[in-house]
């Protein structure tokens, strides 16, 4: 494989399909190696033609990631400018909040700790939509630790999930999930009476359940320029989520669309806020009343970002434009129809319940539209590809376990 040498690095933390994701969007664009530092070696990303990976045991302490980034920044000085990025909501608050240590060293793509604060709980992001006038779902917000009068008035079933996702992570409870469901206030009180023996102590969200399957969800993803404006929108229409329980509500299989509606709802709120970025919104379409709920923000890439790239527009291009090369980003919407897919094609068949939507998946496969991320023709290391394929139709005796 020819490489080519840039004036530029990429370092991503991580090792999952976020990371490889990653890899293969700066391998496409600038025939470049990435260098990958993880705390274990994962098959993702073992082998791969595209990665140069260091493993660091311990990476998941603070001190130990923080070392080790002023490690590979001194080592680099002078040399590349490197670009840091996090594949997981914990590297990346560890980035925003050591910026002053790393911006040394770094290009670090993401917003400042006060923001991050401000909207990474899901309480403050609503009221900056209500502020807005941008629809979100009917939610009650649950005081950890206090009486709480729980009136809401929205009926069973409900959604119940934590306001301050990464406190969260560290809180442990049998049945716990990164998303409830639960059809009667029974259920509700047993999980909270579980939940207050734990050391979470911020809130919990209870929310009307809007009502729809997969098909109803929406990803968007958006880039703000160093100037907090708004350059660059990407909408998928979701067909299909992860249904295993420590991953329910990841997008599995994505066709991209356009919808301006949504949009303009996101860039008010961004370019309000003083975003700079990639900005990822979750949005379901509520037929109750025909308009589209924003759920959450979350201030990275996400897992499934590559539904971007595949698309034709690839998502590091933005962050190298502007803040390596420092250009004056064109305004783009994306409005190429592609198929993103980290399932086989009897996956969709059996459990995309929508048959237009089925269909249209169905046929963009048929033409080869469509796209795996971690199977890249240009990495063809044969353990790597044996593994990917294992990985992709492993999917189907999930979804017959998980339905």
């Amino acid at each position: 494989m020819e490489l080519q040498e840039r004036e530029f690095l990429p370092v991503i933390l991580g090792a999952d399909f976020t990371a490889y994701s990653l890899a293969r969007s700066f391998h496409e664009e600038y025939k470049i190696k990435s260098l990958v530092l993880s705390m274990k070696e994962c098959q993702y990303i073992a082998n791969s033609d595209i990665i140069e990976n260091r493993v660091f045991p311990g990476l998941e302490n603070k001190e130990t990631l923080i070392n080790t980034l002023i490690e590979v920044g001194k080592e680099f000085k002078g040399k590349k400018k490197l670009i840091v990025l996090g594949c997981g909501d914990w590297y990346v608050r560890i980035l925003i909040e050591n910026k002053p240590v790393l911006s040394e060293y770094y290009v670090i793509p993401y917003i400042d700790e006060d923001l991050l604060n401000k909207i990474v709980l899901k309480d403050k992001f609503y009221e900056i939509c209500e502020e807005l006038g941008i629809d979100y779902p009917d939610t009650y917000v649950y005081n950890c630790g206090e009486e709480n009068a729980m009136d809401f008035d929205f009926e069973y079933p409900i959604i119940a999930k934590p306001a301050n996702s990464a406190m969260y992570h560290y809180a442990k409870f049998d049945g716990k999930r990164k998303v409830f469901r639960f059809k009667t206030r029974q259920e509700l009180d047993d999980m909270l009476a579980k939940l207050e023996k734990t050391d979470y102590n911020y809130k919990f969200l209870i929310q009307d359940c809007i009502p729809g399957d997969d098909t109803y969800m929406r990803v968007l993803t958006c880039y703000c320029d160093r100037n907090s404006k708004v350059k660059f929108a990407s909408l998928g229409h979701v067909l299909l989520e992860d249904h295993t329980p420590s991953a329910i509500g990841n997008p599995v299989v994505i066709i991209n669309e356009v919808n301006d509606q949504i949009v303009a709802a996101a860039t008010k709120f961004l370019e309000h806020i003083g975003y700079v970025g990639f900005a990822n919104f979750d949005i379901k379409y509520d037929t109750r009343d025909g308009k589209f709920k924003f759920f959450e923000i979350n201030v990275r890439l996400g897992r499934s970002n590559f539904y971007v790239t595949a698309s034709g527009f690839n998502t590091v291009k933005w962050i190298v434009d502007d803040l390596i090369y420092e250009k004056d980003l064109e305004y783009t919407v994306a409005d190429k129809e592609h198929l993103f897919s980290l399932v086989p094609k009897y996956v969709i068949k059996h459990y995309v319940h929508d048959e237009e939507l089925k269909n249209r998946a169905l046929k963009l496969m048929k033409e080869g539209r469509w796209t795996f991320p971690i199977k890249y023709a240009a990495d063809k290391n044969k353990k790597r590809v044996f593994y990917t394929n294992a990985v992709f139709y492993n999917q189907i005796r999930k979804y017959k376990i998980y339905g």
